[in-house]
């Protein structure tokens, strides 16, 4: 990967959308060889793919919650049954299995407080083995993800 790549994907990762004949102008390339270059790069599982950025109030999902989770045991059965619970679940947005404590981090979108209530207590106080469970609410997201 050389100064070029990485310029394609700065460009591409601030606009996924563009058209080769502008990510060509923006890199200092012609089409063809840029175009080649973005077909590697997807190729090789540099780019895996493109996405929407969605306003999350437009779809009923403005209200956001990071959640820490601690299982009281670590065999594979009870961390699979819980990581499938989770990962199936509309509402969880990211989960991570950590080192250390807590067991995981998920980040869950949902209308309201409400709705936050019933997703914990309908779906993730539900999973058998889940010992404690942390809620955090965001006052102000500084920088958002990508």
């Amino acid at each position: 990967m050389d100064a070029i790549d990485r310029a394609i994907i700065a460009e591409l990762e601030r606009d996924g959308r563009l058209t080769n004949v502008e990510l060509a102008n923006r890199v200092g390339l012609t089409t063809g060889p840029c175009l080649r270059r973005v077909q590697r790069l997807e190729a090789e599982g540099v780019i895996r793919g493109y996405r929407a950025v969605i306003d999350p109030g437009a779809v009923g999902r403005s209200f956001e919650v990071l959640i820490d989770l601690t299982l009281d045991a670590q065999d594979a059965e009870t961390v699979e049954r819980f990581e499938q619970a989770l990962a199936q679940a509309e509402e969880v947005l990211e989960l991570r299995r950590l080192f250390g404590s807590p067991d995981y981090f998920a980040r869950v979108a949902v209308a309201d407080l409400a709705a936050y209530e019933t997703f914990l207590s309908q779906h993730v106080m539900t999973i058998p083995r889940v010992r404690g469970i942390t809620s955090h609410f965001t006052m102000k997201n500084v920088k958002p993800a990508p």
